[in-house]
């Protein structure tokens, strides 16, 4: 109870920055309009933070969808504004066996992911190259979920076996955080980002009664956006 506590707390102060400090800021700045939208696409580095800790090896998956920008003011060399993005996205983790078995087993699942993000961004607006930073919240909505497994396959020789079968929970939420650098060209606005998901809630239960005392992502992901000004 005190974990869950402590993660709904961390959410609202996320909340906090991006809907209080970002028109708090506006006021003293340059007021500006610049909506961009676009695209964008990457690769997933996955686990998943479990207890009792279950051995992994790196899945590397995909992620892709589409993003909108808005840039509403300047202070000095900060640009300050928000951005959201609609994402399909490939999560799960591939279990580390080490015996002699020659058992094989991953779980796949597909979300639909929305972030809501403060965008911060270092450079003067006649810069081709600026710096930025994206902090947010992240929602997310399980799609379908599958299991792989090695036709010779063993549950019995697992020391922890209830994930096996064991249907998620179809919400998701947690906090994402990122930078990169985005590159501004006259035919659109190129952002290479690194990003890092840490997801608040638990894709199984656990209460008392339940086996696992904590079931949720993590995710390492590269991606690279491409956004086009719609207004200036």
């Amino acid at each position: 109870m005190i974990r869950i506590k402590r993660s709904q707390t961390l959410l609202l102060s996320i909340l906090a920055i991006i809907f209080v400090c970002v028109p708090s800021n506006a006021q003293i700045g340059d007021l500006k309009n610049n909506l961009a939208i676009g695209f964008n696409g990457g690769i997933n580095s996955n686990n998943v933070s479990i207890s009792p800790r279950i051995k992994q090896s790196t899945m590397i998956r995909y992620h892709g969808g589409f993003t909108i920008r808005y840039i509403s003011e300047k202070y000095m060399a900060l640009i300050c504004g928000i951005q959201t993005e609609i994402n399909y996205t490939e999560r799960g983790w591939k279990e580390l066996i080490e015996d002699d078995s020659g058992d094989t087993y991953s779980r796949y699942m597909s979300y639909i992911e929305i972030p809501i993000l403060t965008h911060w961004a270092f450079g003067k607006d006649k810069n081709s190259k600026v710096i930025f930073l994206n902090l947010g919240p992240q929602f997310a909505y399980l799609l379908n979920e599958k299991e792989n497994m090695s036709e010779s396959w063993h549950p019995d020789n697992r020391l922890i076996k209830d994930q096996y079968g064991k249907p998620a929970n179809k919400f998701d939420y947690g906090i994402t955080a990122g930078g990169g650098l985005e590159i501004k060209t006259k035919a659109g606005n190129l952002l290479i980002e690194g990003r890092y998901y840490y997801a608040l809630s638990d894709f199984y239960g656990t209460t008392k009664k339940d086996y696992f005392g904590r079931a949720a992502h993590t995710t390492i992901l590269g991606k690279i956006t491409y956004l086009f000004d719609i207004t200036k």
